[in-house]
Formats: C-alpha cells, structure tokens, sequence
C-alpha cells in the first residue's frame, strides 16, 4: 500500500506524519497549513509542506484549529420563529449565502421562543468557539438581549435593543410605507385610506410616518379619518371595507398583505373591482399570499434575504456599521397588478 493510499483509506494522517515527507519539524508544518502570520519558512520547505500534505491527502483537524485560533468557521444564528415562518425563513437563506461565500458555515438554532431552548442554544455556540452570533426574530421588534450574547459578537437581525450597544439591521420602515403611498400616487390616487396595525410596533409607527411624508411630499393633505385601525390579519381587512367604502378613498393601503386579502373578500361582496374601483397595496410580499390573490397584489417586500445578507457582513466586519442606531435596509416595491 502506498503512503497516498495509506492515508486516504488507513489511520488518519497526522502532522507528524506529513513532517517525515517534508523532512521538516511539526512546527513548520503546522505554520503551513494553519498560515501562520509572520512564520519565517522558506520557499523550498513550504513546498515540500503543501507537497507532502496532497501526497498524503491530510486534513487539518477542525476542532484542533478552532482550540488554537480561538475561533472557528461557525457563524451561529440563533431565531425565535424565523425557520418554520415562510417569508421571514429568508433570512436563514441570505445569511448562509452570504456566510458560505467568505467561508463560513451557518450553525442555526430555531427556539420557537423558549428561553431555556434558546439558553441552551447560545451556550453550544459558545462551546463551539463560533465566529459570532446572529440573533434574529421573525417580525421586526425591539427585544430584551440574552445575557450570554455579550459573551461574543453578535448582530441582531430584524429586532434591536436600546442601550444595549449590540449592532442591528432591520428593515427601513418608514422608506417602506413611504414607497407604498408613492406607488398609488404614481397611479393618479389622492384620496389614498391606510389600514394601520393595531399593534404597537416599529411597523406600526414606521409605516404611518410614511404614508405622511410621501402625502406631504406630494401636496396631500393628511387626513386623520383615513387612517383606519385594524388587526394586522385577514379579519381586520374585512372588517374595514365598509369604512374604506364610505370613506370615498380611490385607493388603500393596507398595513400587511393578509390586511389586503381580507379587504380583497370585503371589496368583492360589495361587487366592487381591483383595481378599477379602487386600487390596493399591500406589505411584507409574503408570496403564499401576494402573487396568488386574483389579481396578484402589489406590495412592499420585507427584504428578509437582504437581513440576513447584511447581519453576516456586519458581523464579519466587512462594512462598517452606522454610527447611531440599527443599519437599515431598503422595502423594496413588487408591482403586480391591483393598482
């Protein structure tokens, strides 16, 4: 059996083992393979080092090197809910993109918020040394952050805690709600209803603020009576079409898109068209629901993969954060077709 075959198919080749090929010490060798800053080794002896160790098809030991670095290839994310909710799962998918492109692989720990799960979550982390840890939650909120996060870097994505000093990307609210309003201006709408939340929330407040300013930008009066409140669900936007009908309002928008599809049912039993009769914008572009109602809605995205995306980068230091405040990422329009 050759050394090669020895190696791939026998005991696991070690350093010292690629140290006899080379002819050189293990220290040389571990300088090489771990690329160690400011090592003195000669061209000829890296070499044999990088020669020796495809010859015998060495592996370096992942958990000895993370033990020697101090740190390992593991970026943690650590969610509340984000894994078993469909559009807000996106960010799970920007963030192992992203992470994998630099080299790094995502260790993911769903909690279904159960503080214990989430304690023992973190701690494993820990333990693996991971790079640092992305805490996400699956709609945008201000949070109370676990202690052991402190313990490493950590990024909170789609949440953020005041005072805690923690960095944090979440969606640009206000610039969302601000797009929504300008679409249906675009589409010769001035009488435009807006079926807010109920829930006190940076969405709530966020999305309000610009509907203001894009109204205000366009010579709108604001006008408080259309401005309807309503469960952030299917119900609430049934239950509002009978204001939105007296209210004379050309178009609506509607706080998310379940909003909208329950308004959608509201709108149909009173015979009237989307959007010839009236025009709606929904948010979130949560697809089950945007792209399949008759017509497919337009709508804001939460851009979840652009979360994910943006919490690996800051994590890894490769843009710097905003001086003040979470880092914000742009909601972007999805025209379809009920405006």
């Amino acid at each position: 059996m050759s050394t090669s075959e020895h190696g791939r198919h026998g005991p696991a080749v070690t350093m010292r083992d690629v140290a006899k090929v080379a002819g050189v010490s293990v220290a040389t060798v571990s300088h090489v393979v771990n690329d160690k800053p400011g090592a003195r080794i000669g061209d000829d002896a890296r070499r044999r080092v990088q020669e020796a160790v495809i010859e015998l098809g060495y592996r370096p030991n992942a958990l000895a090197k993370t033990l020697s670095q101090g740190t390992s290839r593991f970026i943690g994310l650590v969610a509340d809910a984000i894994a078993t909710t469909p559009f807000a799962g996106q960010i799970i998918h920007g963030a192992q993109d992203e992470a994998w492109k630099h080299g790094y692989v995502l260790l993911v720990a769903n909690t279904d918020g159960n503080l214990a799960a989430e304690n023992e979550a973190i701690a494993m982390m820990l333990e693996h040394q991971v790079h640092g840890i992305l805490y996400s939650t699956w709609f945008h909120r201000e949070i109370q952050v676990p202690e052991a996060l402190h313990q490493t870097d950590t990024v909170l994505v789609d949440c953020f805690a005041e005072g805690s000093g923690l960095p944090a990307v979440v969606p640009d609210e206000v610039q969302g709600g601000r797009t929504a309003t300008e679409e249906l201006l675009a589409a010769g709408h001035r009488r435009i209803a807006f079926i807010n939340t109920t829930t006190p929330s940076p969405a709530q407040s966020g999305r309000l603020a610009g509907y203001r300013a894009a109204l205000e930008a366009a010579d709108v009066a604001y006008d408080e009576s259309l401005v309807f409140p309503a469960t952030p669900e299917q119900e609430g936007g049934y239950a509002a079409t009978s204001g939105i009908l007296d209210s004379k309002a050309t178009a609506v928008f509607c706080h998310n898109d379940r909003v909208a599809m329950g308004l959608y049912d509201g709108l149909r039993e009173h015979g009237l068209r989307i959007p010839d009769d009236i025009a709606v914008m929904g948010f979130d572009n949560q697809d089950v629901i945007a792209a399949h109602l008759r017509p497919p809605l337009s709508t804001v995205a939460l851009p979840h993969y652009e979360l994910g995306v943006a919490g690996v980068r800051l994590l890894l230091g490769l843009e710097p954060g905003p001086s003040a405040g979470p880092q914000l990422v742009a909601c972007p329009p999805i025209r379809r077709h009920s405006i």
